[in-house]
């Protein structure tokens, strides 16, 4: 039986409810429900619009693809996309499926995120577009990714989905690039159970993003847009189809739970960021394990663990131990995402050395963090590590 697991539900009889009450009203699809969570999130995040879909990785997809059809002049089919080498498959899925190739660099070793000194060596002629990541909770050095954005015309896109509530100062993760995306999906910091959104501040965006979100067509704009006018006449309107788009619609079932879950976040992000200080205090007596160097204010996704000095290469006798102690684990995301056979059918730029992330590929690993006070799970883990540490 698992003592310590990846993750957990955080749905109480609000959300229950959220659900019946949409049953009871005969609208499943995308409607007003929707709407509602899309204004509420913008609210919360301080953003100026939000677009609800079926997932965080179709968050991805939508926001490049919109970012290709908003304006062709600024990223086209064949554009480089600079992206960091430790991520989610569908960090870089999306990057092909718009049209562009991909250019991995690899991430800072202490906060896990893209290094910004190899995204200025990577920029090259092709280069029209940094697609950062705030990994685990924690934010990219956004400071410096803008300024290298603004002082090489490059669009800047930000990739969310394990960071919701993360913060610089008083900014929130997710609204520093021109879109940002967010997943909501059962481990992640609210849960629809699936679900994903793209924040906004810019108008063409936002539309471009409502056409692409369903089918290309201009049903869901207003008269007047930034993708194609209406005509006026709903029955011509409701089935012109102006874009490439696709079917990324939420339910209103997922928006209704999201509504609910929204009031929680502040509270969940407390209780994480409380039991991220319990486990940086436990760490530190222990020898041989390096942590995630928090920037800005995490919300702590959950926590890395690289197996360092004395402790370097022992990762397979560590996931044993782990094991039999009952705590669930697994690879920071996806390790090195380069050294993954599916990287041979993506459209990429040559591949250099990437040690940081293949430190990560070999001795790290992800415990999971939760919306609850963890001091007995956490304490676990640490009498686990200290044991592990003082056999090797």
């Amino acid at each position: 039986m698992n003592r310590y697991g990846l993750a957990s539900s955080t749905w109480g009889d609000e959300e229950i409810e959220a659900i019946q009450s949409v049953i009871r009203s005969g609208r499943l699809t995308m409607g007003a429900r929707v709407e509602e969570f899309e204004t509420e999130f913008a609210k919360k995040l301080g953003g100026k619009y939000a677009v609800m879909v079926n997932s965080g990785s179709s968050a991805n997809l939508a926001l490049l693809t919109a970012a290709r059809y908003r304006n062709p002049q600024l990223l086209s089919p064949g554009d480089e996309v600079i992206v960091p080498a430790v991520s989610w498959s569908t960090t870089y899925f999306p990057v092909n499926q718009a049209g562009f190739s991909l250019k991995f660099v690899d991430i800072d070793p202490d906060s896990l995120n893209i290094d910004v000194n190899k995204v200025q060596e990577a920029i090259g002629p092709k280069t029209k577009a940094i697609f950062a990541v705030n990994l685990l909770g924690n934010c990219a050095d956004w400071d410096s990714l803008q300024s290298i954005a603004s002082e090489n015309d490059l669009q800047l896109l930000e990739d969310n989905c394990e960071s919701l509530g993360a913060r610089i100062q008083e900014k929130n993760a997710g609204t520093f690039g021109i879109g940002g995306t967010f997943s909501t999906f059962f481990s992640h910091h609210i849960s629809t159970m699936e679900g994903g959104v793209i924040l906004t501040d810019d108008e063409p965006l936002f539309h471009t993003l409502k056409s692409i979100r369903a089918h290309g067509w201009t049903r869901d704009l207003p008269n007047k847009n930034h993708v194609h006018n209406k005509s006026g006449e709903n029955w011509d309107d409701f089935y012109r189809f102006v874009l490439p788009g696709y079917n990324l619609r939420p339910l209103e079932i997922e928006a209704a739970i999201g509504v609910v879950q929204l009031k929680k976040l502040p509270e969940f992000i407390k209780v994480r960021r409380a039991n991220a200080l319990r486990f940086l205090d436990l760490l530190r007596g222990i020898e041989g394990f390096k942590t995630q160097k928090e920037h800005g204010e995490s919300s702590w996704f959950g926590f890395s663990l690289i197996l360092d000095g004395k402790l370097r290469g022992y990762r397979r006798e560590l996931l044993t131990s782990l094991t039999d102690a009952g705590i669930e684990s697994r690879p920071i995301v996806t390790g090195n995402f380069t050294r993954n056979p599916v990287v041979t059918h993506l459209d990429h730029a040559p591949i250099g050395a990437l040690p940081s992330s293949d430190e990560v590929h070999d001795n790290g690993l992800f415990v999971g963090n939760h919306h609850y006070d963890m001091s007995k799970e956490l304490d676990l883990l640490a009498n686990t590590l200290l044991d592990f540490s003082r056999r090797y």
